[in-house]
């Protein structure tokens, strides 16, 4: 596993290279082929970097996505390096000062290269079954084969033109083409085509059909089935044709027989095996009590969501928005230190978000490196009863006119505080009861020890 947090930051910067436009086909394929291997937030994630490079190459920081999606940043890295892996995406980083990324996005495969890839194939085959698998195949491979009585009769390039001598100079030697990349994936193989070859007769298999792509198309099937080089010397020798040529599609097929043979008549199943890490588990399991749920909350939502919550679902307004996405962007501070911020201001302050008593306290809090919302709510807890003793106690400067008009003390405004504020209160009362009735009882134990001495005495 590795921790998000270390390679990837809200304030993190980044822009989108777009080389070439994107076709509403490829937003088809996305959905109907993609999207079941590597979940909505993927997908959605690649979305949202297409329509925003198209408008701007700019740079943003990924708080931007973050609120765009509504999702913490954790789970944007994950939805990431899910792009990246299947091959929609590729990521660029610069460390040099402060750090920043790019974003090259990549189309999907056509419908025959993918239909024909094993890995994605399969992978697509595991995740929706297959009913869904050939409906899905029929939509996008159209069968148009042409009827044996045509033949064709199409010029080629050499037959319409011919080259001349002309003065009008030569095109430039170089320049920054953008081609229309395939969407493949990257697969690291450690397969030893050396042993499959030493296994292979030369005369049944020459070395001249294991083309690269070939090869690579090998190595795809041997991490699919888990193959060493004499599975597939068996596969391959079962897939060539009597002409010496060895196709993609026949050694699909004799894979896939030699493993219901062989294995199991159920195909294998691809599984993510990359987990992110969290920052600070302050949570292992699932949430047991009401605040373990807050806290879950407030780890997790982004700030314009908190706003939203405490303003009963209506979107909050553009300066609250600026004053929470400075906090995140300008001055570093955690989304989740924020969200505990925002709440304990708005509350303390009858819903009025004050910007100079919203920055005096992040600044507080960034010198003692508060990080996580657990920490941000037990600071607040100390401060607030600070103040409060301060405030009951009356400072130097209120004790020195210390009457009203009718002679009494002004009455302590009773502050209203988030609902986390008086949790820690609470646990400590119910520690402090079992003590108490022990304490009744063994007073009551005494009592009739006495009573019963007395008894005897008298």
């Amino acid at each position: 596993m590795t921790a998000y947090y270390k390679e990837l930051q809200p304030a993190d910067a980044y822009r989108i290279r777009l080389p070439y436009p994107f076709s509403n086909y490829d937003r088809q394929l996305l959905t109907m082929l993609y999207q079941s291997m590597i979940g909505a937030e993927a997908i959605s994630l690649y979305l949202t970097l297409w329509a925003e490079g198209e408008a701007s190459t700019e740079e943003s920081s990924h708080y931007t996505v973050m609120n765009t999606l509504g999702i913490p940043i954790s789970k944007i890295f994950e939805a990431r390096i899910q792009l990246e892996a299947i091959g929609l995406l590729k990521t660029y980083r610069n460390d040099s000062s402060e750090r920043s990324f790019i974003y090259e996005l990549c189309p999907p495969l056509d419908p025959k290269t993918f239909f024909m890839d094993p890995l994605l194939s399969m992978f697509l085959f595991s995740k929706i079954g297959e009913t869904s698998y050939r409906k899905i195949r029929k939509r996008f491979l159209i069968e148009t084969e042409i009827p044996a009585d045509f033949k064709e009769v199409s010029r080629t390039f050499t037959d319409i033109f011919q080259p001349v001598h002309a003065k009008v100079g030569y095109p430039p030697e170089k320049e920054d083409f953008q081609e229309r990349k395939k969407g493949s994936y990257v697969t690291e193989s450690d397969f030893d085509f050396d042993l499959l070859q030493q296994g292979l007769s030369e005369s049944m298999v020459p070395r001249r059909v294991l083309t690269a792509s070939i090869k690579a198309y090998i190595a795809k099937l041997a991490f699919l089935y888990s193959w060493g080089p004499f599975d597939m010397q068996l596969v391959v020798m079962r897939a060539i044709e009597g002409n010496y040529h060895l196709s993609i599609e026949n050694l699909k097929k004799e894979a896939t027989e030699y493993y219901k043979a062989k294995v199991s008549t159920t195909a294998p199943q691809l599984v993510q095996m990359y987990k992110v890490a969290e920052k600070k588990p302050t949570i292992d399991e699932s949430p047991k009590t009401r605040q373990d749920e807050l806290l879950v909350y407030l780890e997790t939502a982004p700030p314009i969501q908190i706003l939203r919550d405490i303003a009963n679902g209506s979107e909050p307004l553009p300066a609250d928005l600026e004053l929470a996405n400075q906090l995140v962007t300008s001055h570093g501070m955690e989304p989740a230190v924020v969200n505990v911020l925002l709440q304990y201001v708005l509350l303390r302050t009858d819903m009025k978000l004050t910007k100079a008593y919203v920055e005096k306290i992040a600044s507080h809090w960034l010198r003692k490196n508060i990080t996580t919302a657990k920490d941000a709510m037990e600071i607040a807890r100390v401060e607030h009863t600070q103040y409060m003793k301060w405030k009951s106690e009356g400072s130097p400067t209120t004790a020195a006119k210390p009457f009203t008009g009718n002679g009494n003390h002004k009455p302590v405004r009773e502050e209203k505080l988030p609902e986390w504020f008086h949790k820690k209160d609470q646990v400590s009362a119910l520690k402090a009861e079992p003590k108490n009735e022990s304490l009744e009882i063994e007073k009551q134990k005494l009592l009739a020890k006495l009573a019963l001495k007395k008894g005897k005495g008298g």
